[in-house]
């Protein structure tokens, strides 16, 4: 029997998808189950199985094209199956292709890669690349944006990360150059960055915020993790110590892990806390689950498993759905102190600067301390300003007491 393969609905904010790579061509035998094309969603890169076998008869969109969901991006019949209506139903008229760029052929030796120009990013500023090749190239630590792409549309696909870390290719940083005036453009914003761009100014439009901000002596916290630290092969880092700090404190404050609902407010029984991880086009929050109740060596292991994915395109839709709540770092870029949107429907979104070395008065003397900020945006509607208040107080003596976290919440 013929089947229409449709875009899926691959996560909650997804309208269209845009299809990365067929894995078969027209007149190939597919078998259910067998990975039939990778689409880009709103969050990441899918794969999506074919759920029946057949001939994959009509490909209605191509590499790059863009398909509304539900709309048909393919037909997988018998061979000789009339599928006359189903073409005459056709793809959805919003599918778009982008325009075709001329793949680079991947290097066949050192000498042919050094020479070789590195693949364009396309109109959306991300390089055009496999979800495998993307891993390979964290993994091996090689920067992508400089590898010639051999797939369609100058795609960087995996035998070139792989003829890259081989001939010891692309891993340094490119030399410094002056910056070059481009012309004024318009560019296309990608699905990414089109759902950040719709839930950030509803967030705005919509979310009474208000925000605190409270100072951290992290001098206990710096020498608990550098124990910790010298006990095992595990080395966790401050992230990982205050999603555990939030989650205990959290639990302790039902009404800062909480939704806004129109005439009432639910009070979450789980935390769950989304961490914010910045890609190329835009960022991700995936979801550490029960943070309350994990060692900070699971929520190390689960985070660091969660990021690599995330920063590869490799998240399932429900490892980013479900946040109760949300940490935002910047402090490895330096940044002392800034607020965040929340993300709705969660109530609160607590934005981390930087560990600074400043003076600071202990007991009537100027000493060299240690401090961070931090920013607690609430949600006004059902957040007061003494709950917030109340919530980073317990914050705030929980990272300046870190054996608290020892125990169960």
């Amino acid at each position: 029997m013929a089947t229409k393969v449709q875009m899926p609905k691959l996560s909650d904010t997804m309208t269209e998808g845009v299809i990365l790579k067929w894995r078969y061509k027209e007149g190939d035998k597919v078998k259910q189950g067998d990975v039939l094309v990778e689409i880009e969603s709103d969050k990441a890169d899918m794969e999506l199985e074919a759920y029946d076998s057949g001939i994959l008869r009509k490909i209605f969109v191509a590499e790059g094209g863009k398909a509304p969901i539900g709309a048909p991006i393919a037909i997988i019949a018998g061979a000789d199956e009339d599928i006359t209506a189903m073409m005459q139903s056709g793809p959805a008229a919003s599918a778009t292709t982008e325009s075709p760029k001329a793949a680079v052929p991947a290097a066949a030796a050192p000498q042919a890669h050094a020479a070789a120009a590195p693949v364009q990013p396309s109109a959306t500023g991300r390089v055009k690349a496999s979800p495998l090749a993307r891993r390979l190239a964290s993994e091996n630590k090689v920067d992508i944006g400089r590898i010639p792409g051999s797939g369609p549309l100058g795609r960087v696909v995996r035998k070139d990360v792989e003829a890259a870390v081989a001939h010891g290719t692309f891993s340094a940083a490119p030399p410094f150059k002056p910056a070059v005036r481009k012309p004024t453009q318009d560019v296309p914003l990608s699905p990414i960055r089109k759902t950040i761009a719709k839930k950030m100014a509803e967030s705005k439009q919509t979310v009474p915020h208000f925000q605190v901000t409270m100072e951290v002596d992290m001098e206990p916290c710096m020498a608990f993790r550098d124990q910790i630290n010298s006990l095992g092969d595990v080395k966790i880092g401050f992230t990982d110590i205050l999603l555990k700090a939030c989650g205990f404190t959290l639990a302790r404050h039902p009404q800062v892990n909480a939704t806004y609902l129109g005439e009432s407010m639910r009070q979450h029984g789980d935390v769950h806390i989304s961490v914010a991880v910045a890609l190329e086009d835009g960022l991700v929050t995936p979801v550490v689950r029960h943070c309350d109740q994990k060692t900070i060596e699971d929520i190390n292991r689960e985070l660091r498993d969660l990021v690599e994915r995330a920063r590869i395109r490799k998240l399932k839709p429900e490892e980013y759905a479900g946040g109760t709540f949300t940490v935002s770092n910047l402090g490895m870029f330096g940044v002392s102190q800034f607020v965040a949107i929340i993300t709705p429907p969660e109530g609160a979104i607590l934005a981390v600067g930087s560990i600074v070395e400043k003076p600071v008065v202990k007991k009537g003397v100027v000493v060299v301390g240690h401090t961070m900020n931090m920013t607690l945006s609430a949600d006004h509607r059902i957040i007061d300003g003494a709950v917030a208040a109340r919530f980073m107080q317990d914050l705030t003596r929980i990272l300046e007491n870190p054996a608290i976290l020892l125990f169960r919440a």
